[in-house]
């Protein structure tokens, strides 16, 4: 780490310490969301310029160093342990979230990397799925936070919205858990919902969505080709390298190492802890390099495509659930 990025990033740091606490005492909007309002309220003050090399290195290094260490929590026999009828709901339900979000997209004029970035948001898991796929589309600060203030504003209303619904329904527990597992974005809203209409419910709603939070692979992975090809149209050039998510490999090198047992539960809970609060440093220094203006002028077209987009996708899992007889 060079010397001139330290202080921007002891910085947002220090910065993002309250934030993590808020996030605790308060998990359905969560520390993320806290440090990107920090970030923004404070982007304002003038600072030193010797901030902002550290600033800008937080926002896009230390957000992929947090991918990595959240691997740690990571076990790959979720994918085992959910089933193939559960896991088609699950994909089903992904291809539905990026096919309307690139489409809505198109039609609101939204920037590339806000429309990917609220995909893969809704059809993976919410604020760590942004976190992943950012720097491998080179989404823009605005992009990044576009997307975590929809998918936070839906998960708040997940969290009353689903149990009402469920019971309306008349949805099995193993149903219901499906559903909030497929089709709420953040972990702690899935966990709320889910342990809300049951137990039971509540059990395999968290297992639904910790098996869909390692479809951050793939995606990436794709994304990654996908952005190639793009720039070889733009430039005539193809290099993989370049824009291949090496910390997807290190992501997939540390679930590995958790899913075998070979570190005590108790380390991988601790640098799975340290990978969430590394996210809120980066969402603060996201936050500190954000112009209020520029967001302001977006309105509401973000909120129209991530609704339109989570909607989709509750319908996709329940259409999919009944042609395979879960709920």
């Amino acid at each position: 780490m060079q010397k001139e990025n330290v202080k921007g990033i002891l910085l947002s740091a220090v910065l993002a310490l309250p934030a993590y606490f808020l996030g605790i005492y308060f998990p359905i909007i969560g520390g993320p969301v806290f440090g990107i309002l920090l970030g923004i309220i404070l982007a304002g003050i003038t600072r030193p310029v010797s901030f902002e090399p550290g600033i800008r290195f937080t926002g896009k290094k230390i957000l992929q160093y947090s991918i990595i260490l959240l691997g740690f929590e990571m076990n790959l026999f979720n994918v085992i342990a959910i089933g193939g009828t559960s896991f088609s709901v699950m994909i089903f339900t992904l291809l539905t979230s990026f096919a309307v979000a690139y489409g809505m997209g198109k039609l609101l004029h939204l920037d590339f990397g806000t429309t990917i970035l609220i995909g893969a948001g809704t059809g993976i898991c919410g604020g760590s799925a942004i976190a992943a796929v950012a720097p491998v589309i080179g989404a823009k600060d605005k992009d990044i936070i576009f997307s975590i203030s929809t998918i936070f504003l839906f998960n708040i209303i997940a969290v009353f919205l689903f149990p009402f619904l469920g019971h309306v329904m008349g949805m099995s527990d193993m149903g219901f858990g499906m559903w909030a597992g497929t089709a709420i974005n953040d972990t702690s809203s899935v966990v709320a919902a889910g342990y809300s209409y049951s137990a039971d419910a509540g059990n395999y709603a968290t297992i639904v969505k910790l098996t869909r939070a390692l479809m951050i692979v793939p995606v990436c992975v794709i994304m990654a080709v996908f952005m190639a090809h793009r720039k070889k149209n733009q430039n005539g050039q193809f290099e993989i390298k370049k824009i291949f998510p090496w910390f997807i490999l290190w992501f997939v090198a540390a679930s590995i190492i958790n899913t075998t047992g070979i570190l005590p539960m108790a380390w991988s809970h601790v640098l799975g802890n340290a990978g969430k609060f590394f996210i809120i440093v980066a969402m603060v220094a996201i936050g500190l390099n954000t112009n209020l203006k520029s967001l302001v002028k977006n309105g509401i077209r973000p909120i129209v495509l991530g609704l339109t987009t989570w909607f989709c996708v509750a319908v996709m899992s329940l259409i999919m659930q009944h042609f395979w007889g879960i709920m």
